[in-house]
Protein backbone atom coordinates (compact mmCIF):
# COMPACT_ATOMS: atom_id res chain seq x y z
CA UNK A 1 0.00 0.00 0.00
CA UNK A 2 1.29 3.39 -0.78
CA UNK A 3 0.83 6.06 2.27
CA UNK A 4 0.28 9.61 0.89
CA UNK A 5 1.64 12.21 3.24
CA UNK A 6 0.75 15.62 2.24
CA UNK A 7 3.26 18.26 4.51
CA UNK A 8 2.44 21.85 4.70
CA UNK A 9 5.81 23.42 5.09
CA UNK A 10 9.01 22.22 4.08
CA UNK A 11 11.81 22.74 7.21
CA UNK A 12 14.09 24.95 6.56
CA UNK A 13 16.79 24.55 4.43
CA UNK A 14 15.01 21.74 2.73
CA UNK A 15 14.63 21.16 -1.37
CA UNK A 16 13.31 19.16 -3.64
CA UNK A 17 16.30 16.65 -3.53
CA UNK A 18 15.81 16.57 0.56
CA UNK A 19 12.39 15.48 -0.37
CA UNK A 20 13.45 13.10 -2.45
CA UNK A 21 15.96 11.24 -0.80
CA UNK A 22 14.15 11.34 2.34
CA UNK A 23 11.42 9.42 0.63
CA UNK A 24 14.63 7.04 -1.06
CA UNK A 25 15.37 5.70 2.58
CA UNK A 26 11.81 4.85 3.57
CA UNK A 27 10.67 1.00 2.84
CA UNK A 28 7.29 1.89 2.82
CA UNK A 29 6.10 2.91 -0.92
CA UNK A 30 5.33 7.01 -0.01
CA UNK A 31 4.12 9.83 -2.00
CA UNK A 32 5.14 13.26 -0.40
CA UNK A 33 3.12 16.09 -1.32
CA UNK A 34 4.09 19.83 -0.19
CA UNK A 35 2.53 23.11 -0.06
CA UNK A 36 -0.32 25.43 1.31
CA UNK A 37 -2.50 24.00 -1.91
CA UNK A 38 -3.52 20.52 -1.25
CA UNK A 39 -3.80 18.51 -3.67
CA UNK A 40 -6.37 17.98 -6.07
CA UNK A 41 -7.64 15.05 -5.16
CA UNK A 42 -6.90 15.03 -1.30
CA UNK A 43 -6.22 11.65 -0.98
CA UNK A 44 -3.33 12.14 2.23
CA UNK A 45 -3.72 9.58 4.89
CA UNK A 46 -0.66 11.61 6.97
CA UNK A 47 -0.68 15.56 7.31
CA UNK A 48 2.16 17.04 9.07
CA UNK A 49 0.98 20.79 10.42
CA UNK A 50 1.46 22.75 13.54
CA UNK A 51 -1.72 24.38 13.29
CA UNK A 52 -3.89 22.71 10.43
CA UNK A 53 -7.48 24.06 9.93
CA UNK A 54 -10.90 22.42 9.65
CA UNK A 55 -10.66 22.70 5.59
CA UNK A 56 -7.13 20.79 5.64
CA UNK A 57 -8.77 17.71 7.98
CA UNK A 58 -11.94 17.39 5.76
CA UNK A 59 -9.93 17.83 2.45
CA UNK A 60 -8.72 14.15 2.62
CA UNK A 61 -11.26 11.29 3.35
CA UNK A 62 -8.25 9.20 3.81
CA UNK A 63 -6.73 10.95 6.64
CA UNK A 64 -5.98 9.34 9.71
CA UNK A 65 -3.16 10.87 11.60
CA UNK A 66 -1.77 14.61 12.00
CA UNK A 67 1.70 15.20 13.29
CA UNK A 68 2.49 18.23 14.89
CA UNK A 69 6.52 18.78 13.37
CA UNK A 70 7.94 20.74 16.33
CA UNK A 71 7.78 20.67 20.46
CA UNK A 72 4.31 20.62 22.26
CA UNK A 73 0.97 20.58 19.90
CA UNK A 74 -0.49 23.69 20.04
CA UNK A 75 -3.55 24.40 22.05
CA UNK A 76 -6.01 25.23 19.29
CA UNK A 77 -4.56 22.11 17.53
CA UNK A 78 -5.50 19.55 20.23
CA UNK A 79 -8.96 21.45 20.83
CA UNK A 80 -9.39 20.90 16.90
CA UNK A 81 -8.55 17.49 17.04
CA UNK A 82 -10.66 16.45 19.65
CA UNK A 83 -13.68 17.14 17.46
CA UNK A 84 -12.07 14.29 15.10
CA UNK A 85 -11.94 11.10 17.64
CA UNK A 86 -10.74 8.92 13.97
CA UNK A 87 -7.23 10.79 14.31
CA UNK A 88 -4.51 10.11 15.85
CA UNK A 89 -2.19 13.06 16.80
CA UNK A 90 1.54 12.43 16.74
CA UNK A 91 4.16 14.70 18.07
CA UNK A 92 7.99 13.82 18.64
CA UNK A 93 10.96 15.36 20.78
CA UNK A 94 12.75 15.08 18.07
CA UNK A 95 14.47 19.04 18.94
CA UNK A 96 14.95 18.07 22.33
CA UNK A 97 19.09 19.23 22.38
CA UNK A 98 18.99 21.91 19.89
CA UNK A 99 16.12 23.01 22.11
CA UNK A 100 18.05 22.70 25.10
CA UNK A 101 21.09 24.35 23.79
CA UNK A 102 19.03 27.40 22.67
CA UNK A 103 18.00 27.38 26.80
CA UNK A 104 21.97 27.47 27.62
CA UNK A 105 22.80 29.97 24.26
CA UNK A 106 19.96 32.42 25.90
CA UNK A 107 20.84 31.95 29.73
CA UNK A 108 24.53 32.64 29.04
CA UNK A 109 23.99 35.43 26.82
CA UNK A 110 21.35 37.13 29.28
CA UNK A 111 23.57 36.31 31.85
CA UNK A 112 26.62 38.26 30.21
CA UNK A 113 24.76 40.52 28.61
CA UNK A 114 26.14 39.91 25.53
CA UNK A 115 23.49 41.21 22.84
CA UNK A 116 23.97 44.38 24.83
CA UNK A 117 27.72 44.41 24.18
CA UNK A 118 27.43 43.54 20.43
CA UNK A 119 25.09 46.26 19.63
CA UNK A 120 26.96 48.95 21.34
CA UNK A 121 29.66 47.93 20.05
CA UNK A 122 29.06 48.00 16.63
CA UNK A 123 28.36 51.73 17.48
CA UNK A 124 31.94 52.04 18.35
CA UNK A 125 30.46 52.18 22.14
CA UNK A 126 32.67 50.04 24.79
CA UNK A 127 29.98 51.38 27.80
CA UNK A 128 28.98 47.39 28.14
CA UNK A 129 32.45 46.39 28.63
CA UNK A 130 34.10 49.15 31.30
CA UNK A 131 30.57 50.39 32.86
CA UNK A 132 28.10 47.00 33.30
CA UNK A 133 26.64 45.56 36.12
CA UNK A 134 28.36 42.61 37.91
CA UNK A 135 28.71 39.39 35.84
CA UNK A 136 26.03 36.63 36.22
CA UNK A 137 28.61 33.84 36.87
CA UNK A 138 26.31 30.38 36.86
CA UNK A 139 28.59 28.24 38.91
CA UNK A 140 27.11 27.77 42.18
CA UNK A 141 23.79 29.06 41.07
CA UNK A 142 20.15 27.71 41.49
CA UNK A 143 18.07 27.16 38.29
CA UNK A 144 14.71 25.92 38.57
CA UNK A 145 12.91 24.36 35.47
CA UNK A 146 9.85 24.05 35.01
CA UNK A 147 8.57 21.22 33.06
CA UNK A 148 10.58 18.28 32.77
CA UNK A 149 10.15 16.35 29.90
CA UNK A 150 12.94 15.68 27.35
CA UNK A 151 13.80 18.96 27.10
CA UNK A 152 13.75 19.90 30.83
CA UNK A 153 15.98 16.75 31.37
CA UNK A 154 18.51 18.02 28.28
CA UNK A 155 18.74 21.53 29.59
CA UNK A 156 19.38 20.54 33.36
CA UNK A 157 22.16 18.35 32.23
CA UNK A 158 23.82 21.18 30.69
CA UNK A 159 22.73 23.12 33.84
CA UNK A 160 24.46 20.69 36.06
CA UNK A 161 27.36 20.60 33.87
CA UNK A 162 28.00 24.24 34.46
CA UNK A 163 28.21 23.62 38.15
CA UNK A 164 24.73 24.64 38.85
CA UNK A 165 22.09 23.10 41.49
CA UNK A 166 18.82 21.60 39.67
CA UNK A 167 15.65 22.30 41.18
CA UNK A 168 12.60 21.11 38.55
CA UNK A 169 8.63 20.87 38.61
CA UNK A 170 7.00 18.13 36.77
CA UNK A 171 3.57 17.04 36.95
CA UNK A 172 4.57 13.73 38.31
CA UNK A 173 7.51 13.97 40.96
CA UNK A 174 7.89 10.69 41.96
CA UNK A 175 8.77 9.63 38.45
CA UNK A 176 12.48 7.96 38.52
CA UNK A 177 14.99 10.19 37.56
CA UNK A 178 17.05 8.96 34.41
CA UNK A 179 20.95 7.61 35.13
CA UNK A 180 23.41 10.61 35.66
CA UNK A 181 20.92 12.89 35.92
CA UNK A 182 20.75 14.85 39.38
CA UNK A 183 18.18 17.04 40.57
CA UNK A 184 15.68 17.89 43.14
CA UNK A 185 11.93 17.27 41.54
CA UNK A 186 8.75 18.78 42.96
CA UNK A 187 5.33 18.71 42.24
CA UNK A 188 3.43 21.73 41.07
CA UNK A 189 1.94 22.86 44.01
CA UNK A 190 4.93 23.53 45.24
CA UNK A 191 5.93 26.35 42.43
CA UNK A 192 5.61 29.41 45.00
CA UNK A 193 8.21 27.97 47.90
CA UNK A 194 10.76 27.11 45.07
CA UNK A 195 10.35 30.62 43.43
CA UNK A 196 12.62 32.17 45.76
CA UNK A 197 15.22 29.48 45.63
CA UNK A 198 15.81 30.72 41.95
CA UNK A 199 18.66 32.72 40.59
CA UNK A 200 17.58 31.27 37.17
CA UNK A 201 13.70 30.24 35.96
CA UNK A 202 13.71 27.86 32.97
CA UNK A 203 10.92 27.65 31.31
CA UNK A 204 10.19 24.37 28.96
CA UNK A 205 6.08 24.07 29.27
CA UNK A 206 3.88 23.44 26.96
CA UNK A 207 1.13 25.72 26.81
CA UNK A 208 -2.19 24.39 27.70
CA UNK A 209 -5.60 25.94 30.12
CA UNK A 210 -3.28 24.72 32.80
CA UNK A 211 0.02 26.65 31.98
CA UNK A 212 -1.23 29.47 30.20
CA UNK A 213 -0.59 33.20 32.38
CA UNK A 214 1.29 30.10 34.72
CA UNK A 215 4.12 32.75 35.58
CA UNK A 216 2.26 36.25 36.43
CA UNK A 217 3.01 39.35 38.50
CA UNK A 218 3.20 37.47 41.90
CA UNK A 219 5.52 34.51 40.22
CA UNK A 220 7.78 36.87 39.26
CA UNK A 221 7.28 38.81 42.80
CA UNK A 222 8.66 35.96 44.27
CA UNK A 223 11.68 35.47 42.19
CA UNK A 224 15.10 36.73 44.08
CA UNK A 225 15.85 40.42 42.88
CA UNK A 226 18.41 40.30 39.81
CA UNK A 227 17.45 36.60 38.65
CA UNK A 228 17.29 35.48 35.10
CA UNK A 229 14.43 34.21 33.24
CA UNK A 230 14.86 31.79 30.23
CA UNK A 231 11.36 30.73 28.12
CA UNK A 232 11.93 27.95 25.97
CA UNK A 233 8.51 26.76 25.96
CA UNK A 234 5.66 28.91 24.99
CA UNK A 235 5.06 32.55 25.23
CA UNK A 236 2.21 32.62 27.04
CA UNK A 237 3.33 30.75 29.89
CA UNK A 238 4.58 34.11 31.07
CA UNK A 239 2.27 36.84 31.51
CA UNK A 240 3.31 39.24 28.73
CA UNK A 241 2.22 42.38 30.81
CA UNK A 242 3.90 41.43 33.94
CA UNK A 243 7.43 40.03 32.18
CA UNK A 244 7.51 43.71 30.37
CA UNK A 245 7.11 45.17 33.67
CA UNK A 246 9.59 42.81 35.66
CA UNK A 247 12.29 43.90 33.14
CA UNK A 248 11.75 47.69 32.49
CA UNK A 249 11.77 48.30 36.55
CA UNK A 250 14.80 45.59 35.99
CA UNK A 251 13.06 43.65 39.07
CA UNK A 252 14.13 40.64 36.90
CA UNK A 253 18.14 41.35 35.21
CA UNK A 254 17.34 39.61 32.12
CA UNK A 255 15.56 37.58 30.14
CA UNK A 256 16.34 35.36 27.22
CA UNK A 257 13.43 33.77 24.94
CA UNK A 258 12.56 32.04 22.08
CA UNK A 259 8.93 32.01 22.13
CA UNK A 260 6.96 35.54 21.52
CA UNK A 261 3.33 36.99 21.83
CA UNK A 262 3.33 37.99 18.42
CA UNK A 263 4.45 36.18 14.90
CA UNK A 264 4.32 37.28 11.38
CA UNK A 265 1.19 36.31 9.73
CA UNK A 266 2.70 36.13 6.18
CA UNK A 267 6.03 36.50 4.70
CA UNK A 268 5.96 39.52 4.05
CA UNK A 269 5.41 40.63 7.69
CA UNK A 270 8.51 39.25 8.83
CA UNK A 271 10.24 42.30 8.41
CA UNK A 272 7.87 44.08 9.99
CA UNK A 273 6.67 42.14 13.57
CA UNK A 274 7.68 43.17 16.91
CA UNK A 275 7.19 40.34 18.91
CA UNK A 276 5.14 41.57 21.59
CA UNK A 277 2.76 43.37 22.32
CA UNK A 278 5.14 45.75 24.81
CA UNK A 279 8.00 47.69 23.77
CA UNK A 280 10.51 44.60 24.65
CA UNK A 281 12.65 45.71 21.72
CA UNK A 282 13.16 48.87 23.01
CA UNK A 283 14.88 47.18 26.48
CA UNK A 284 18.16 46.63 27.09
CA UNK A 285 18.20 43.23 29.58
Amino acid sequence: MTLNVHLLHLPTGWSAETLADLQSRLEQPVVITTGDTLPDPAEYHVLIAGRPSRAQLDASPNLRAVIVPFAGPPEETRRLLSEYPHLTLHNLHHNAIPTAEMALALLLSTARFIPLGDRLLRRGDWAARYDKPPEFVLHGQTALILGFGAIGQHVARLCQAFGMKVLTIRRNPETPLPAGLAADIFGPDQLHDLLPRADVLIVTLPLNTGTRGLIGPRELALLPPQALLVNIGRGDVVDEEALYEALRSRRLAGAGIDVWYRYPENEDDRSATFPSNYPLHELDN
